[in-house]
């Protein structure tokens, strides 16, 4: 009788498993309840998984690449043509800025790992080791407070937060979001940046998102205190917009990161009188948004989009609005040529022109998949950020690199691997606070 009632409950069981079974699938296929729930506790397993698994930060993480040539530091330097000043950048293998003279000598350094500010991830979750973060965008003030965003490899949502140093790497005040990819600096003082989070809303207009899908936002930050001011939902703004319809060309592998906007822009006064698509309105932020493959002004006081561009670019980052009249992108992609694929764009917003552009050549192989930069310079170079080549690099109006840095640091059992780097910022002396500048390391030069 014992094995009869035993037998009854294994055979029981085993039908209640096949029920679940049978079930667990139909909701999953017509993704009705409890579909949504597996499928975030399914994604949260996943991204666990690849978070804790990283055993080689070379080849597992985006923040080290395959070196491409054994020189390192400044490589070209053309004196009579560069425009002269410090430039700071962030290197992938750790939580540090470093501004360098014209000859590539680290004249100062700030350092902060983000086990000394936070014990958690924004999210509350067990953070990544210092050992897989870095600054991904940092900007000093003339000072020497800088402003730095940490990332964090192998983690959604990316971005762990914000602080302000002092000129000695003392915390002046943190802001514990995910920020993200850019931030820029108002004339007043101001912090404008791009944070991301995961949402469950969904919107009747766009319901091919994916569930929870990464909303990003535009915030604006008090200088002095790190206090959010004011924050704008990026979707909803496109979405409101004349320009909707560049959302509903999204490709479908981005529908859980739709907009994945990665730089920002602050229009000041000069900039907006000569900018056309700013129609006068002072205080727009440019934004780069990389999967609608679209250039964007919005409106941080009415949360409007007001103007928005798509062109001949893929996967860009960094769109700059000129005082010319034009705007500067870095395509990542549309070069479209062997290792040449990144391009620098000068573009004519009025009807799509691209009225100068920088590729690479065989010398000089242009390409990164990620991040990246240019800044137009006072005297019309322009500093370009090739992150996946780990360099920076001076550019003249007529295609010539006057300046290049290669990242010294390499990584691996025979230095075979580089770290990105990010951030790139020519800083003119003239533009340093004289105190600062008395205490800089100058003991490498001539």
């Amino acid at each position: 009788m014992y094995s009869s009632d035993r037998t009854s409950l294994v055979v029981f069981c085993l039908a209640l498993a096949f029920l679940a079974f049978v079930g667990g699938a139909f909701a999953i296929l017509a993704k009705v309840f409890p579909y949504a729930y597996f499928n975030d506790a399914y994604k949260a397993a996943q991204a666990l998984i690849e978070q804790r698994s990283v055993v080689d930060p070379y080849t597992q993480t985006d923040l080290w690449r395959k070196a491409r040539t054994e020189e390192r530091g400044v490589t070209i330097h053309e004196s009579d043509a560069v425009y002269e000043g410090l430039t700071l950048y962030t290197s992938g293998d750790g939580t540090y800025a470093n501004l360098i003279d014209m000859d590539g000598n680290v004249v100062h350094q700030w350092s902060l790992p983000y086990s000394e500010v936070w014990q958690e991830s924004p999210r509350g979750a067990e953070p990544q080791s210092d050992d897989l973060m870095f600054w991904d965008k940092v900007r000093m003030l003339p000072n020497g407070d800088l402003i730095a965003i940490y990332d964090a490899a192998n983690d959604t949502p990316w971005g762990y937060g914000m602080v302000k140093l002092d000129r000695d790497s003392k915390l002046l005040w943190s802001y514990h979001a995910h920020t993200h990819h850019d931030l820029d600096i108002t004339p007043d003082g101001r912090i404008i940046t791009l944070t991301n989070a995961f949402t469950e809303e969904r919107i009747d207009t766009f319901p091919q998102l994916e569930d929870p899908w990464l909303n990003d936002y535009l915030v604006e930050l008090d200088g002095e205190s790190g206090e959010e001011l004011s924050k704008t939902s990026l979707l909803h703004a496109f979405l409101d917009s004349p320009y909707r319809e560049l959302v509903y060309a999204i490709p479908r592998f981005a529908l859980a990161d739709p907009l994945h906007a990665n730089s920002v822009q602050f229009l000041d006064d000069a900039t907006t009188r000569a900018f056309a698509p700013a129609r006068g309105n002072p205080g727009q932020v440019m934004v780069s948004f990389r999967h609608p493959g679209a250039i964007g002004l919005i409106d941080p006081e009415s949360g409007e989009m007001t103007w928005a561009r798509h062109g001949p670019w893929l996967g860009q980052h960094y769109g700059r609005a000129l005082r010319n009249g034009n705007f500067t992108l870095f395509d990542n992609y549309g070069n479209f040529q062997e290792k040449n694929d990144s391009r620098v764009l000068e573009v004519n917003p009025g009807n799509n022109a691209i009225v100068w552009s920088y590729t690479g050549d065989d010398e000089h192989p242009f390409k990164s998949g990620l991040r990246s930069s240019a800044e137009t310079l006072p005297n019309g170079n322009r500093l370009v950020t090739e992150s996946d080549g780990g360099r920076l690099f001076e550019v003249t109006r007529e295609g010539e690199i006057v300046w290049e840095f290669v990242n010294p640091v390499r990584g691996g059992d025979k230095d075979q691997f580089i770290p990105v780097v990010s951030a790139g910022q020519r800083i003119a002396l003239g533009n340093i606070d004289a105190d600062f500048r008395a205490v800089l390391d100058t003991s490498g030069d001539d």
